[in-house]
């Protein structure tokens, strides 16, 4: 007995794996449809919403806002220029670069 052609069992295997990666093609594509994604700037908002709420910030910021109004604040010049230094700092290393 001769066995001609055993190069069909190989086509019938190539037609059956190309039926069965446009399945998970299209089940590639229909997954990827349902996706959700949120950029860096939105979680950035979440996260600054998230703060405006925190119970304790708020109590602050009326606590600074009766002070204002009632001419009661009072800016501490020595912390300001501790704040204010860092700043003046980069700015003029900066420009010195360029």
């Amino acid at each position: 007995m001769k066995i001609n052609e055993t190069g069909r069992v190989g086509a019938l295997n190539n037609y059956q794996r190309h039926i069965e990666t446009q399945r998970q093609d299209s089940d590639r594509k229909a997954r990827r449809k349902d996706e959700v994604s949120i950029s860096t700037e939105a979680m950035e908002l979440l996260k600054a919403r998230e703060m405006a709420q925190d119970p304790r910030r708020l109590e602050r910021i009326e606590e600074l806002k009766s002070q204002v109004s009632s001419s009661m604040y009072h800016v501490d010049a020595g912390k300001l220029a501790e704040k204010l230094v860092p700043y003046f700092k980069s700015y003029t290393q900066s420009g010195d670069q360029s």
